[in-house]
């Protein structure tokens, strides 16, 4: 079944939510207070990630980022409208499958959850939310591209990230504006993908927007980020075509392969142009790829490295796991803020009050955006900012908009044919 045909047919599933007990697999919980110790003890946040499988090492970043959130908030006297209750993690492994996500949203629903975060993976998102709808707990995502999951009317389901449409459109008006300031105007764009809803999203959103500001896109390029193990003719298909830019809307490990193809066959490109691409702007990218990732762009969500509180965290957390903390596990972080501040308000642990709260929650994020996290009627962010990240000397800078820069934009690459 293709993502878009599984969407759909969650939504309708969803709908009918008195009906849904042959639906999706698990059969509804009842009432919204159902589940197990919520009215005692520690408030339950269930934290969804990828801990095992191929994007483990992002999935365990946002589960540490998580209890690092659980810990401030306790550490600043918990819930204190109940009481100074403290708040606990519940977390459960998707392994990167939407069926493994479903379920173990059910069970962490069952066993007290007030709220749910995660997931990494939008097809793991989509059916997380239609748990989340029908048992009527709310769901705040972190990292969830994909924006069909909010074209259904849903009413328990928030997200902290831009979505997909929201950064593609940044990524074709920042390329338009960075390319002509540089005195060379883009003209053509390959655009590769992987293709699953999330690439085949961003490519479609992408394309739109850039034709809007008459930038021609094309070919467009997808591939199986599970089982490519090299992607150089893809990277030999965008040379022949005479594109100046390559966009590329992949995750990490498939990133890596971009860029070694890209370096082998050195394509005639003013810039590569990551459009919600999930390796050019990690620090980790910069490491394994060394050199071959010089001056890449990424145009997505991420931390805030010019607020002094993200800078913070963030330095705890590096000397905490000796590692740099990514920007899925500050938006982690902010999720479970959104949670925890929902039940302070609500003064509640009920799941409906929470959502009530939610929705009309003004969180301050460590991540980028133009004030308090905030939701739109759908559940979206509706401050939440795409920013443009470029590798500079081994490093990831923040490059535009001009109020978000820590650096100003390089536009052009290492290498030529």
């Amino acid at each position: 079944m293709s993502a878009r045909k599984l969407v759909a047919g969650l939504g309708a599933c969803a709908a009918l939510l008195a009906a849904t007990a042959g639906c999706g697999g698990s059969a509804p919980s009842g009432a919204a207070g159902a589940g197990a110790g919520r009215d005692s003890g520690p408030v339950k946040i269930g934290a969804l990630h990828p801990v095992s499988g191929a994007n483990a090492v992002d999935g365990q970043q946002m589960r540490r980022g998580a209890q690092m959130a659980v810990e401030a908030i306790n550490a600043a006297g918990g819930i204190r409208s109940l009481g100074g209750r403290k708040v606990k993690l519940e977390t459960g492994d998707t392994q990167g499958k939407a069926e493994v996500g479903q379920s173990e949203a059910q069970r962490l629903i069952s066993e007290g959850a007030v709220g749910l975060v995660g997931t990494y993976q939008s097809a793991v998102s989509t059916n997380v939310s239609v748990v989340a709808e029908r048992n009527r707990v709310p769901f705040v995502m972190d990292v969830t591209a994909s924006d069909a999951i909010f074209s259904h009317g849903y009413k328990y389901s928030f997200r902290v990230q831009p979505g997909s449409a929201a950064i593609a459109g940044a990524a074709a008006r920042y390329l338009k504006e960075v390319s002509e300031k540089a005195g060379k105007p883009v003209r053509k764009v390959a655009f590769l993908h992987e293709q699953t809803d999330f690439g085949t999203g961003a490519a479609e959103a992408f394309a739109k927007a850039a034709k809007k500001l008459g930038i021609q896109v094309g070919p467009n390029i997808s591939y199986d980020a599970v089982t490519a193990s090299d992607l150089t003719a893809q990277i030999t298909q965008v040379k022949a075509s005479g594109a100046d830019v390559l966009a590329v809307a992949g995750y990490y490990r498939d990133g890596l392969l971009a860029a070694k193809a890209i370096n082998a066959v050195k394509p005639n490109l003013n810039a590569v142009w990551g459009v919600s691409d999930g390796a050019f702007d990690q620090p980790k990218f910069v490491s394994d790829v060394g050199a071959l990732g010089e001056r890449y762009f990424s145009t997505n969500y991420h931390y805030d490295a010019k607020n002094p509180a993200t800078v913070k965290l963030r330095a705890e957390y590096q000397k905490r796991y000796g590692a740099p903390m990514r920007t899925g596990a500050v938006l982690a972080y902010d999720a479970v803020q959104v949670i925890a501040q929902g039940v302070e308000r609500a003064a509640s642990t009920d799941p409906e009050k929470v959502r009530a709260a939610i929705a009309g929650s003004q969180v301050q994020p460590l991540t980028v955006g133009t004030g308090p996290i905030s939701f739109a009627p759908n559940g979206d962010n509706k401050n939440a900012l795409p920013v443009l990240m470029q590798v500079q000397n081994g490093q990831i800078k923040q490059v535009y908009p001009q109020d978000k820069a820590e650096s100003q934009p390089n536009y052009s690459v290492t290498w030529r044919p």
